[in-house]
């Protein structure tokens, strides 16, 4: 076993705290609330495994592990927003086809339909 030099493994923990937050902000940009609860759980469960993680050369094969994995989180959060589809009701907000007020819904007629 090898003794690791304490100012290497503060630089490591700043650095596996600063790709755990580059991926859960990259994850939060995905169009599609599924995707992007997805990748959130995803991360979340990836780093909740590994956190007793003591050998160093293991740390930075995950590491490289999540800058890959951020890489490729990028490239399918621009690619999800090419593809955007009416928001889920658990989303929430205000926005969608609906209008009306005081509290009552009209829905409103779609162009080009009878």
């Amino acid at each position: 076993m090898t003794t690791v030099i304490p100012s290497l493994m503060a630089e490591s923990a700043l650095q596996v705290r600063s790709l755990y937050r580059s991926l859960l902000r990259t994850s939060s940009q995905f169009a599609t609330y599924n995707f992007r609860e997805y990748a959130k759980r995803r991360t979340r469960d990836a780093f909740r495994e590994h956190k007793n993680e003591t050998d160093e050369r293991r740390v930075q094969e995950l590491v490289q592990r999540g800058l890959k994995e951020l890489s490729l989180l990028k490239r399918q959060t621009m690619i999800s927003s090419f593809y955007q589809l009416d928001k889920l009701v658990v989303e929430g907000g205000a926005e969608g086809k609906e209008k009306g007020n005081r509290g009552g819904i009209v829905r409103q007629k779609e162009l080009g339909y009878d």
